[in-house]
């Protein structure tokens, strides 16, 4: 038998008033299993986050149903569906301590004061922040507040946590600290998370499974690994990380036959022209167009004989090959055919 999963979107759709109207959602049909902690992906208007607000109650769909474990909770308001959601701006009280946030929700739910205190106490444990109670918002960091939102939701013990971009306002190395906290409070307190955000590296880091938009339809769900090594079409080989697109002549002369391909930067090797990069590797000429080192990578953009132009990736490490190419050189682009992906055109037109 097939579990219920925590949320069931069926032929979803969203369309503002306009002349024409406009479609934000465009029919969408997404299950989400119980624990899991899923991502939906996309540029800004691709209608990830009111496919969010839909969930959470904030925007009526217009047609298609909402069902949470089960249940059909397309009509209910926000305060009768069992989810939580956490906001980019964390909305906390400035004039209220770290302890009396967290405890908030639980009193205008007429919960006993002892016992949101104790249960307060433990959402500030889950997200690391015991000892910070007795503080204001003021006195803590950017982190450290998307964590007490992060407790404030927890706290009341949702079925499904709702995520609208919480890591957004987060300088670089923070953001990609909270990715790995967020990752283990997720695991710790096992309840469903579903997160929205338009960064595909965060996306493919946190995420069990993910929903990639575009113009109000899911293009692909997949496991991270699936979306990024097997796009489904070439916008999701595109928005996800960087990929080389081979069509018209240069996908008969470097592939062998018509049609769209994709192959990632970092698969290609690029060496001099007539050097060997190890058996069983696919070549193609072409000139070295630009070389751009960048810490750990040295990025080629190489020129093919054959007409298009492709990006390769080189690790810096001490087994680099050719670290001495410069532009204008002749080189050969190597790679493993089975490297190359099949990419059909998106079926969203612009």
């Amino acid at each position: 038998m097939t579990p219920t999963p925590a949320i069931r979107l069926s032929a979803l759709r969203k369309e503002f008033p306009g002349h024409p109207p406009v479609v934000a959602v465009d029919s969408i049909d997404l299950d989400i299993a119980a624990g899991e902690f899923f991502s939906m992906l996309g540029p800004s208007g691709s209608g990830k986050t009111t496919v969010l607000r839909m969930i959470a109650g904030f925007e009526e769909p217009t047609s298609g149903t909402v069902e949470l474990a089960g249940d059909d909770v397309t009509g209910l308001p926000p305060y009768r569906r069992d989810v939580n959601t956490v906001f980019q701006d964390y909305a906390l009280f400035p004039h209220m301590s770290i302890q009396d946030n967290v405890e908030y929700g639980l009193l205008v739910k007429k919960v006993a004061k002892a016992e949101a205190r104790r249960r307060a106490g433990q959402a500030l444990e889950q997200v690391r922040l015991s000892d910070m109670g007795k503080r204001r918002p003021a006195q803590l960091s950017g982190g450290q507040r998307q964590r007490i939102a992060l407790a404030r939701a927890l706290v009341n013990r949702p079925k499904v946590l709702l995520l609208d971009e919480p890591l957004g306002a987060l300088d670089l190395k923070l953001r990609e600290q909270m990715q790995v906290e967020l990752k283990a409070i997720q695991r710790e307190v096992g309840i469903t998370f579903l997160f929205v955000t338009h960064d595909q590296e965060e996306a493919l880091t946190l995420s069990d499974r993910i929903a990639v938009f575009n113009a109000g339809r899911i293009e692909q769900v997949g496991t991270a690994r699936e979306v990024y090594e097997q796009p489904a079409t070439d916008f999701v080989a595109g928005f996800v990380g960087t990929s080389n697109r081979i069509t018209g002549a240069a996908a008969r002369a470097v592939v062998g036959r018509d049609g769209s391909f994709g192959i990632r930067p970092e698969k290609l090797t690029v060496v001099r022209r007539g050097s060997s990069a190890g058996d069983g590797l696919a070549h193609a000429p072409g000139t070295l167009a630009e070389v751009v080192y960048a810490g750990p990578v040295t990025r080629y953009v190489v020129d093919l004989d054959a007409g298009s132009r492709v990006i390769a990736l080189h690790q810096n490490d001490h087994q680099s090959i050719d670290a001495d190419l410069q532009r204008g050189a002749d080189v050969d682009i190597a790679w493993h055919p089975e490297h190359v992906i099949a990419v059909p055109e998106s079926p969203v037109s612009h």
